[in-house]
């Protein structure tokens, strides 16, 4: 009998499911104590803090466990690859050149508004922006850029590629969740005032009926009850995919290290390019765009995304058993940071919106495509209406897509930033 702090994986995997399982039973329940609980505590909040309570309690060990190895190289790409697959470019091209402005205002507000916000608390505080190796703030802050224009298999991506300090990790989580759903609660009573605002930014709001109608065609068409023959084909693309990844991930990192100087330098601004697990995620990504142009695309019927979310959330438990909480209010500064970025992205989204004419819709569901992704800009579309939620699917899909990208590149700005 393992005995206590358990170190074998299969009773540490099946506590973190223990965790999750607690967690969405809970959060189901319609009335009483946990129905007022979660309207306070976000649901993914709960998936890190109880991983992180079992570790910091000294129930669990992870210190040589490989549930986070086999979560992140494993579970990561092939959620990447099933949340993908069903992104159609030409249904994102005909929601209207606003709702893509407004969805890369965003994700230009987060790849800004990081590197400024270092700027701006270096001149109060510089040790709060500080850090020496992988514990330099900017790495964590890497980590929450992922988080804001992907969701979490961005922001696992960039833990993994700039390798920040996970005990340090907490305090990331913290700003993250906090300030991300301050936000979220402020769009989310914007809704109620839809109308009013609308009026303010002068927006045709003509598109959103025909998005209404374009968008429940197209559910009603795909929907179906899932079928052993399904889960087989989705576990053959998610994971020939995941392999096909690997090897040209590896091969294609070990190529840039070989030929290019300032990928082998570990000392050079663009020495992450050598991680084969940044490749890896990349063409994860690319295997599931590729299959969103053929019939795979139609598994998002059968619920491919949703098996993609569990992948996920298996993550997320697994990341949480890693966090030290008594290091999470350790540099309480970092909140001013993300206070920060968030106001720029909301500010250069207002400014935009107010320009173009864009509706609101496109404004909260664009921010939250990005600082949200496929767990809140969901649920915001709904808010809306119903027929519309899988609009905030496909703009938060098109996050995972860039997510990398624009993270790795905000990254990069706040490590310039970090060094002025």
């Amino acid at each position: 009998m393992d005995q206590l702090p358990f170190t074998d994986d299969t009773v540490i995997f099946g506590l973190l499911c223990l965790c999750l399982g607690f967690v969405f039973y809970t959060s189901s329940i319609a009335s009483g104590f946990w129905s007022k609980f979660y309207t306070v505590v976000p649901t993914v909040l709960m998936c890190y803090l109880l991983p992180a309570i079992l570790a910091s309690v000294g129930i669990v060990d992870e210190s040589s466990s490989q549930t986070y190895f086999v979560a992140s190289r494993y579970l990561l790409p092939a959620a990447l690859i099933l949340m993908t697959l069903s992104i159609d470019l030409k249904a994102i091209m005909n929601l209207g050149s606003k709702a893509l402005i407004m969805f890369l205002t965003g994700t230009a507000g987060i790849i800004i508004g990081g590197p400024i916000a270092i700027l701006i608390v270096s001149i109060f505080s510089p040790e709060t922006v500080g850090g020496n190796g992988f514990d330099a703030v900017w790495r964590g802050l890497a980590t929450i850029a992922g988080s804001w224009i992907g969701g979490g298999a961005n922001q696992a991506a960039m833990l993994e590629v700039f390798q920040y300090n996970q005990e340090n990790y907490g305090g990331m989580v913290l700003i993250d969740i906090v300030v991300a759903n301050l936000w979220m609660a402020i769009i989310l009573l914007g809704v109620g005032k839809t109308k009013q605002i609308d009026r303010w930014l002068k927006a045709d709001t003509s598109s959103i009926e025909e998005l209404k109608q374009k968008v429940s065609a197209h559910t009603e068409k795909i929907a179906r009850v899932t079928s052993l023959k399904d889960f087989i084909m989705m576990l053959f693309y998610a994971f020939t995919g995941v392999g096909v990844a690997h090897l040209l991930g590896f091969h294609f990192a070990d190529f840039l290290q070989n030929n290019f100087e300032v990928v082998r330098n570990p000392q050079k601004i663009l020495s992450s390019l050598g991680s084969d697990f940044l490749w890896m995620v990349v063409f994860a990504t690319a295997i599931g765009i590729g299959l969103s142009f053929t019939k795979a695309k139609n598994y998002e019927g059968a619920g491919a995304s949703k098996i993609g979310g569990m992948f996920i959330y298996i993550l997320v438990a697994t990341i949480g058993m890693k966090m030290d909480l008594g290091k999470v209010l350790d540099n309480p500064g970092l909140i001013a940071i993300g206070l920060i970025w968030i106001t720029i992205h909301a500010g250069l989204l207002i400014l935009v919106a107010k320009l173009i004419k864009a509706p609101f819709f496109f404004l909260a569901v664009g921010s939250q495509a990005n600082v949200g992704g496929a767990a809140s800009a969901p649920v915001v579309a709904a808010e809306f209406h119903p027929s519309l939620t899988s609009v905030g699917i496909l703009l938060a899909v098109f996050g995972y897509v860039v997510g990398t990208a624009g993270a790795y590149l905000c990254a990069l700005l706040m490590e310039v930033a970090s060094n002025v």
